[in-house]
């Protein structure tokens, strides 16, 4: 009886508090002015500075006026309370400010991108690099952050890859989730939580030609089968808000697109947070062809949107439509009000202050912290050959240490760091230099990350990433030459810099640049081993590297201690586990080339043949396919053993293997559960990721690991948009990426 009568006590307060809440805002809005309310769909980044007194700043006579409801680009305790103050202070109705940064692989602690971060297939990991993330970035006066972008991407020309969890909607679906259960917590008023803001909604990471801000063109199955998973898996996780994307849907931009925003997100998915868009996507409608500024405004508001980032559409056209009777005002309360509700959850009508805290400043970037990175960056890392066990390389060895990123302490973070402090990152060498004794390593830069002039500068946008040696290709090399003729092994660090993968950077050549790809050559010659240490924001064709390297570690962009990282996987302190989240061709000419392809009417059977859906020149398979990576050590895993093969509607079957660690040393293997439907009324992949579980074993240990199969784990949209499993034979695959496992059929009745 008692326990009732908490129970009860609990929802009665949860009621009431839910009422108290809306009261507020209900409230507010009846003192509120049109113009107030459209004031407050207005998101602005004032910069860094104020100079001179607020009232005379651009933003902050926007503000005083009732023009501003969010901000954003701005970091610091400091200047964001005066900000807040100003708002607070200066403005009617004392309505606070939301303050957002783009916070996407942690905040001043910066963490492995995100592509990187996936390669672990924690999601617990994951999670808690979302909560650091979070508590950092409160610590510094935001409270909403512009992550986690979750657009599945299977085209690495398009640089934003780099900012996602690759090329599967299962694993992107379970990383959403994940990365909004850490920003935002339990409680979105906790002023060590944010608010997440998911991104671009939809299908972002499709666009045409691998080029930024391209169409996308799609089918709606596919749309709703592989590219909305993700998204939806951050609605049901509770996200805050949901940002608009680039890309028209259906002939219509994102952000004027009434069907993914009240037919889909609103109505289908029950989604009640604030929409924003992305960097004035309602003004670049106008380029679409869809109106002035004025029309694509209306059509906006009208199709969900709630918030303009930056353009001002809303604030200098809204009134005027409403007046001629092309909206009501209806409209703008409906958007008023969730951002207002986003205000009141965040807890800003209670204490406008509760992120401007000046004795948090010790949360960020702690030692704890930095340990963390560490060991995230350890674990995102993909050991893609070691031939004859290269690696690791004992501490005894003499060591080149060559590459144009072995020192160059500016492309360490990685693209996105908005925050990042670049001289608080590690280098390679230091690393290699606190790990070796000095008599043991010595380097060379070997080469220039690229030696094109024109190609630096447009790389260069945000700094000097690049950058181009006073000394001749013939002078870097003959150095390095020299340097590796007195070592045992050599360790060449590659790749791109930091912001040759990311917004704005499309590549249509996606291996080594010319410089790097001679130095390699040069080194090759000299008949030593060499580990080729890869930097990179995407998958790359490295053909000739996998033939000519003894090992190839790709450690994406590692984030603050992604070098100390590195050290801890090559010198065998940390067995590396991580796994491919997306496909690395064999060509640029393959992509896209994904897992989860469809079959052909015409499928190459394992050998060219004419007549046949394959290419004259390369294979249709990829170089390193989606769940590959290799371990220091071996893992065995055990045949399946199915509960039963015949699946009733409305119960499961469970599918167990055993796994054991075969080898000398402790490891952790990623089990991965794959399904192919074999009959369908439409044409089903020929393997979709499903299930995986990571586990750690020690030498000669064995864990059993079980999946259960059931209904809903088989449903997909058909033709109609219905989501549904369909009666008949499903393949099973069971093993440790998507080219390596045992099969098995069962039968849904």
């Amino acid at each position: 009886m008692k326990r009732k009568i908490a129970l009860l006590l609990v929802i009665f307060f949860m009621k009431a508090n839910l009422s108290f809440s809306q009261n507020r805002v209900d409230d507010l809005m009846k003192k509120m002015t049109l113009d107030e309310k459209i004031g407050q769909l207005n998101l602005l980044s004032p910069g860094g500075t104020i100079t001179g007194t607020m009232q005379n700043t651009k933003v902050g006579k926007k503000i005083k006026n009732g023009e501003v409801g969010a901000i954003f680009g701005l970091k610091g305790v400091e200047i964001i309370k005066k900000y807040q103050r100003y708002a607070v202070d200066s403005t009617r109705l004392s309505i606070p400010l939301l303050v957002g940064l783009d916070v996407i692989h942690g905040h001043r602690t910066i963490f492995p991108i995100p592509l990187g971060s996936s390669c672990s297939w924690d999601m617990d990991l994951i999670k808690q690099s979302a909560q650091i993330a979070a508590k950092e970035a409160t610590a510094d006066g935001i409270m909403w952050t512009f992550s986690p972008m979750v657009d599945i991407a299977r085209d690495p020309r398009w640089g934003r890859i780099a900012e996602g969890g690759g090329e599967d909607p299962f694993l992107g679906s379970a990383i959403s989730r994940a990365m909004v259960e850490g920003y935002q917590g339990n409680k979105l008023d906790d002023s060590k939580t944010v608010a997440a803001c998911v991104k671009h909604f939809a299908a972002y990471g499709a666009p045409e030609g691998g080029r930024d801000y391209a169409t996308v063109d799609m089918s709606k199955v596919r749309l709703f089968n592989e590219y909305l998973p993700p998204y939806k898996a951050a609605v049901d996780a509770g996200v805050a808000t949901i940002m608009t994307s680039f890309n028209v849907i259906d002939y219509v931009p994102a952000s004027g697109n009434k069907e993914l925003y009240i037919d889909i997100l609103r109505k289908k998915w029950a989604f009640e947070g604030m929409v924003v868009t992305d960097y004035t996507a309602i003004n670049e409608m106008i380029a679409h062809g869809l109106g002035d500024l004025k029309k694509v405004s209306q059509l906006s508001l009208k199709s969900g949107i709630d918030m303009d980032m930056i353009g001002e559409g809303f604030v200098k056209t809204i009134k005027e439509s409403i007046e001629n009777g092309a909206l009501n005002e209806s409209d703008v309360d409906r958007a008023c009000r969730r951002i207002l509700k986003l205000k009141e959850d965040l807890g800003l009508f209670d204490d406008p202050y509760r992120y401007l805290d000046e004795t948090r400043q010790n949360e960020i970037m702690s030692q704890e912290n930095r340990l963390f990175a560490r060991k995230m960056a350890s674990e995102s890392f993909v050991l893609l050959k070691n031939e004859k066990q290269t690696l690791p390389i004992s501490d005894s060895k003499k060591v080149a240490l060559i590459g144009p990123l072995a020192d160059s302490r500016r492309n360490m973070l990685g693209t996105w760091s908005v925050s990042g402090d670049h001289s608080k990152a590690v280098t390679v060498k230091e690393a290699f230099e606190a790990w070796l004794p000095k008599e043991n390593l010595k380097y060379a830069k070997g080469a220039n990350i690229s030696d094109d002039p024109i190609f630096a500068k447009k790389v260069n946008a945000f700094g000097k990433e690049i950058v181009i040696d006073e000394r001749s290709a013939e002078e870097l090399i003959n150095e390095a030459i020299e340097v590796a003729n007195q070592s045992d092994v050599i360790v060449a660090v590659m790749g791109e810099a930091a912001d040759m993968s990311g917004e704005a950077s499309s590549l249509a050549h996606i291996g080594l640049q010319p410089s790097q790809t001679r130095l390699l050559n040069e080194l090759k010659k000299l008949n030593k081993p060499i580990v080729m240490v890869l930097y990179n924001g995407r998958p790359m064709t490295l053909n000739w590297e996998n033939e000519n390297m003894d090992a190839i570690l790709d450690v994406w962009f590692g984030g603050t201690e992604g070098a100390n990282a590195i050290v801890d996987v090559i010198s065998g302190k940390v067995n590396p586990s991580g796994k491919l989240t997306t496909s690395f061709p064999v060509h640029v000419g393959q992509v896209p080339v994904y897992h989860s392809m469809l079959n052909s009417g015409r499928p190459e059977l394992g050998k060219y043949q004419k007549f046949k859906s394959n290419y004259l020149d390369i294979p249709n398979t990829p170089l390193f396919p989606f769940g590959y990576g290799l371990s220091y050590t071996t893992f065995e895993i055990s045949k399946p053993v199915y509960s039963n093969t015949n699946l009733n509607a409305g119960n499961s079957i469970s599918v167990s293997v055993d796994v054991k660690n075969t080898g000398n040393i402790a490891g952790a293997e990623v089990v991965q559960l794959y399904i192919r439907d074999l009959v369908g009324s439409i044409s089903r992949p020929l393997k979709e990721l499903k299930g995986f579980e990571k586990v750690f074993l020690e030498a000669g240990e064995s864990k059993t690991v079980t999946f259960k199969i059931d209904e809903e784990l088989l449903k997909f949209y058909n033709s109609k948009l219905n989501y549904q499993a369909e009666k008949g034979q499903f393949e099973i695959f069971i093993g440790n990426s998507s080219n390596n496992v045992t099969t098995q059929i069962i039968e849904l009745k």
